[in-house]
């Protein structure tokens, strides 16, 4: 895999992947046009490199609350990593504590969360949640995910209803095989799988009630009005993720690279202090992690190219991609003069119209 690029990735899973798999992978909600927007709005984005300022090698560390991670990219949760490797999101667990960085683990994830954590005990882990009706149900969740070591609580909020997804209906693909479940939604050890309730009550409040129910910090996920984060701040949400699910949930949402700034803007407090503002959809090298991190994000997630690596090849596929990504991050900041992340700032960003 040496000289890869991402797209030779997806190349390699989409050649081993059984089709149906793959389009459940691949696909958006509806006819697609926020998931091909999302990957085209950073093409519209150029860099702007400063020059001559003796920064050095740059240190691309970050720190999310109170986690060290390497770069500042992390692994969004994403679906059913065992329908791309028999080991699931353990090999992603362990590939990401190699690279230092933090993987959020997926509810809906093919492995349990104590396994992911016991497969990889030095990784980093947050665990993404769908808050579900039964509230009771949902404590134990989170007793699971505090047991396993989840650093954090990702709370899905962008998704009231399942998106449309043409693709899965088009492949009857409406399950997982029969070996396979979602076991965080296991109802007890041996017990049955719940599925997950897309939630059209969920509100406000309930996030409040989660913030009663633990003392993890909660990043609140598919924030894409400005309105919303400043809210999502007031129940107390740690830090914000802006996100349009990958495309995956309502087709026509702006792209979550354009909403960004907007966002950020209106989290920044009068002293100039922020809540940490995090994105993800799209990014597909180490320029548009560059682009993120000068527009105001704190760190970028990546869901689609870690599933690519995974099914190209593996826990050494993921940490390909892992490590890809960091040495494109790290060439990147050096072209633009920046000693480390907070170098990076808005003016070193223009829009731009791509060749054709």
């Amino acid at each position: 895999m040496s000289g890869w690029r991402l797209c030779d990735y997806e190349a390699a899973a989409r050649e081993r992947l059984a089709p149906a798999h793959y389009d459940y992978f691949a696909g958006g909600a509806g006819e697609e046009i926020t998931l091909r927007a999302n990957v085209a709005a950073f093409d519209r984005l150029a860099l702007v490199p400063r020059v001559l300022r003796g920064a050095g090698r740059p240190e691309t560390g970050v720190t999310l609350l109170g986690c060290r991670a390497s770069m500042p990219v992390l692994i969004a949760p994403t679906a059913f990593h065992r329908l791309a490797d028999p080991q699931g999101e353990r090999a992603t667990a362990r590939a990401a504590a190699a690279a230092e960085t933090i993987m959020i683990v997926s509810m809906a994830a093919t492995v349990a969360v104590e396994e992911v954590g016991a497969a990889a005990p030095g990784a980093t882990l947050w665990f993404q949640l769908y808050v579900q009706p039964d509230l009771a149900f949902t404590e134990r969740i989170v007793r699971r995910a505090e047991s396993a070591g989840c650093r954090a609580l990702v709370v899905t909020a962008d998704s009231p209803v399942m998106g449309v997804r043409r693709r899965d209906i088009r492949n009857r693909f409406l399950d997982l095989p029969a070996h396979l479940h979602c076991e965080n939604l296991r109802d007890g050890p041996g017990g049955p799988v719940r599925p997950i309730a897309m939630w059209p009550e969920l509100s406000w409040e309930h996030l409040a009630v989660l913030r009663r129910m633990t003392d993890l910090p909660i990043v609140v996920k598919g924030v894409t009005h400005p309105a919303d984060a400043r809210l999502a701040i007031e129940h107390g949400a740690a830090a914000i993720m802006v996100s349009n699910h990958g495309g995956r949930q309502l087709d026509g949402v702006p792209t979550a690279i354009d909403l960004l700034p907007e966002i950020v803007a209106e989290v920044a407090g009068p002293d100039g202090s922020t809540v940490p503002v995090l994105v993800d959809g799209g990014v597909r090298r180490g320029t548009d992690v560059v682009k993120a991190l000068a527009l105001g994000a704190a760190a970028v997630a990546v869901g689609r190219p870690v599933l690519w690596g995974l099914a190209a090849g593996g826990e050494p596929g993921v940490a390909g991609v892992l490590g890809l990504l960091r040495a494109e991050v790290e060439q990147a900041m050096t072209l633009c003069g920046c000693a480390g992340v907070g170098d990076l700032t808005p003016d070193m960003v223009r829009s731009v119209v791509p060749p054709c």
